[in-house]
């Protein structure tokens, strides 16, 4: 749309882009609600879209490197891809929790393995995956965008990674909370399993997730004349 915009104001977009994925990162960790903490994730993971999408003009000014920058796309895209994926799916889980309990304070849940574990199941590979669990599509996006900031600055990938770390912490942290432990309360035991159309979602949902974890080589390929164009717009620009 604007593509000498986004030569000249690169450096800024990445660097809003790291403090985005960084400070939302300490924000997720204290939050109560999960729905709040599901959303602030959402956030990070749109961090790694930008500094993906604009990295791209710094691997090419500084190392010409055409292979770099498509990285960095293919990173953005499979990132997008994978975020409508696991967001959904765990604001999902959490809807699914809500409509049997009417409340999202994780302080309310505890043990709930113990009386759904099919939903325990399908939650805990979604949170995983939100990690960047290598075999989920979360991995995959979020590795070419690393991969793809270290071509243009070893600080990029090394900042970009530090948001992996925060990304398990407060994920698991609600796992924890919620999934596993002894059952906090009576409405907690009180608690039935998933129905057939739940299951029949969240399996949807996660098939996605494996597959284009395990075996992501046809979406990039489907992707690659569009990076192509892409990358020959940001030569394109006299950078």
């Amino acid at each position: 749309i604007a593509p000498d915009a986004s030569r000249e104001l690169d450096l800024l977009v990445i660097a809003l882009s790291l403090i985005a994925v960084i400070y939302i990162g300490f924000v997720a960790l204290v939050q109560q609600d999960m729905k709040k903490l599901i959303a602030y994730s959402s956030i990070a993971h749109m961090g790694f879209v930008t500094l993906g999408a604009f990295v791209v003009y710094e691997i090419v000014r500084n190392t010409h490197s055409l292979r770099g920058a498509g990285l960095g796309l293919d990173g953005a895209m499979v990132q997008m891809i994978s975020h409508g994926l696991i967001s959904g799916a765990l604001f999902l889980c959490v809807g699914v929790l809500y409509e049997r309990i009417h409340s999202r304070q994780i302080a309310d849940y505890g043990g709930v393995v113990n009386t759904m574990p099919v939903f325990a199941s399908f939650m805990v590979l979604f949170a995983l995956a939100n990690t960047g669990l290598p075999g989920t599509s979360g991995f995959v996006g979020e590795f070419l965008v690393i991969l793809a900031s270290f071509n243009a600055s070893f600080w990029y990938s090394a900042l970009a990674a530090v948001t992996l770390v925060l990304g398990a912490a407060y994920t698991l942290w609600l796992v924890k909370r919620v999934i596993f432990g002894p059952v906090t309360s009576p409405r907690v035991a009180a608690l039935e399993d998933l129905n057939g159309r739940e299951f029949v979602v969240l399996s949807a949902l996660a098939l996605a997730v494996l597959v284009v974890g395990v075996w992501p080589a046809p979406l990039l390929k489907v992707m690659q004349p569009t990076i192509h164009h892409l990358v020959a717009q940001a030569i394109a620009t006299k950078i």
